[in-house]
């Protein structure tokens, strides 16, 4: 396959992999290329995502490497190149890279959990409570670069509404339901809208009240997206440059116990619906 002069951050995760099962098995890249029968920079081009690979090739460097673990063998094939090109390639030009990446991994994702302080999920954002997100940026973004970001998150929350949509589990904090984004009008639009994505059997939406007290991870963003096996999950931070994601194990096992602990501080759904009705009869 030709080589690639910007990775995708899914060519590169797959890349990361196959370099992980690499080292697993013990092997320097100069051994992996002899028993693979390739050049020795064909393999460290592998591994950086620069040089694509088959899903017959992952299966093959599985074998060599000794791989026991069929479901992430079958799990990295299906992470070789689509020649499909995915919706959010008509904003490569546009946006940072690093968004189209957060699109994909979305895409792709079989569960997402959200854990956020400030704002509502992205993924559960009204058109007008966005705008008003990216209004608030520094450096202060140009009208049509916001519209284009408006555009763009609305576009992701195709994945909530597809034939089989994406499981997205979510703990609010009370501080981001009084927030009040764009004033009480855009707040009130937006606090009714989560109820009614609430009300959708693969939409879970919990509340961790004031009264909770302190909880771990305060403070932060997580978005957390499940991959086919748990070796694929990646742990996405929403920082004020953009997005970081983590996928090194120590930092998935990290990110899944505070969301662990959040969700035995948070509220029933049931009560979860019940207190932002009352968010709305207070605005």
């Amino acid at each position: 396959m030709a080589m690639r002069g910007t990775p995708t951050g899914r060519q590169l995760r797959l890349g990361a992999e196959l370099r992980k099962m690499r080292e697993r098995a013990g092997l320097t890249s100069t051994q992996a290329a002899q028993l693979l029968g390739v050049k020795q920079n064909q393999v460290s081009n592998m591994e950086a995502g620069r040089h694509g690979v088959s899903p017959d090739r992952v299966r093959t460097i599985a074998c060599h490497y000794g791989c026991p673990d069929q479901a992430l063998v079958e799990a990295l094939a299906a992470m070789t190149p689509d020649r499909k090109r995915g919706w959010w390639e008509e904003y490569r030009e546009i946006l940072p890279a690093v968004l189209l990446d957060l699109a994909e991994l979305e895409h792709h994702a079989v569960r997402m959990r959200t854990a956020v302080t400030v704002h509502i999920p992205g993924l559960l954002q009204t058109t007008e409570y966005a705008r008003e997100i990216f209004r608030q940026a520094l450096p202060e973004l140009p009208q049509p670069q916001v519209e284009h970001r408006v555009s763009f998150r609305i576009k992701r929350q195709g994945i909530l509404f597809r034939d089989t949509p994406t499981a997205q589990d979510v703990i609010i904090h009370e501080a981001a339901l009084r927030m009040q984004f764009g004033g009480p009008d855009v707040t009130r639009e937006q606090l009714k809208y989560l109820l009614a994505m609430g009300e959708n059997d693969h939409v879970g939406i919990r509340v961790l009240p004031f009264a909770a007290g302190a909880y771990p991870g305060s403070g932060q963003q997580i978005y957390y997206c499940e991959g086919p096996v748990p070796q694929l999950d990646t742990a996405n931070l929403d920082q004020s440059h953009g997005p970081v994601f983590l996928d090194a194990e120590a930092q998935l096992d990290k990110y899944r116990l505070l969301l662990q602990r959040m969700d035995t501080m948070a509220l029933t759904a049931d009560e979860s619906q019940n207190f932002i009705h009352n968010v709305i009869k207070d605005l």
